[in-house]
């Protein structure tokens, strides 16, 4: 007699219980807030937010790293997960099972190790900047081992990103960036919940991300000070 197999678990996509309208309203905020978008949309945040910390940085400057941070974290990214799915490595762009993130994410952990090198070593760029792109690196390296075993809301870890940034930032500059940081808390819980909406997470894996997005950037902050 040989030992009962245990089933695979499937993935499939989510299937949510939301009206038409509140599922767009959820989708469109996933999109917009995709975790793939948070490096450059963070590091505009900064700029504009805290233009003292880019003293001496002329706006062609910030532009050109701007564009780096896209290329790097924007379009490689997306486009090594589309040639993947093209090639059969993976089932789908949106990556339900967690088995198809790891791939992905070892592509992705590349381009991030670029970015934050490149950054780490540029003149003229402020520690709230390094610290941005080390924590986004290091953010990738611990979604890709929890992956391994579990799943865990990549647009939770980014939204955590986001608050533990401007925590640093609070933790480093004199500006006041109590408004900014309670704006942040709710845009993160906007995305919880838009992730929820669309039955996308349980809430477990929806607070997990949110820790590790903020426990990374104050990590990276302490590793370079």
């Amino acid at each position: 007699m040989f030992p009962e197999q245990q089933e695979e678990r499937v993935y499939t996509a989510p299937v949510s219980t939301q009206p038409k309208a509140v599922q767009l309203f959820a989708k469109i905020i996933s999109v917009v807030l995709h975790p793939v978008f948070m490096p450059t949309l963070l590091a505009l945040m900064l700029y504009k937010l805290a233009p003292v910390s880019f003293a001496g940085i002329t706006p062609k400057e910030f532009n050109m790293w701007l564009l780096s941070i896209g290329i790097t974290t924007i379009f490689f990214p997306l486009l090594s997960v589309l040639l993947m799915k093209g090639l059969g490595f993976i089932k789908s762009i949106h990556m339900y099972d967690p088995k198809d993130r790891i791939i992905p994410l070892i592509t992705t952990m590349i381009f991030y190790f670029w970015a934050s090198h490149v950054f780490q070593n540029l003149p003229k760029v402020p520690i709230i900047m390094k610290v941005l792109m080390l924590g986004a690196f290091w953010n990738v390296i611990v979604l890709f081992m929890v992956s391994i075993f579990f799943k865990i809301s990549m647009h939770a870890s980014a939204a955590g990103s986001m608050i533990g940034i401007i925590i640093v930032h609070m933790m480093i500059s004199p500006i006041n960036m109590k408004i900014p940081l309670f704006i942040a808390i709710g845009v993160a819980g906007l995305m919880g919940t838009a992730r929820l909406l669309l039955n996308a997470h349980k809430q477990s894996e929806i607070w997990l991300g949110y820790v590790l997005g903020i426990l990374v950037q104050i990590a990276a902050y302490w590793y370079l000070k």
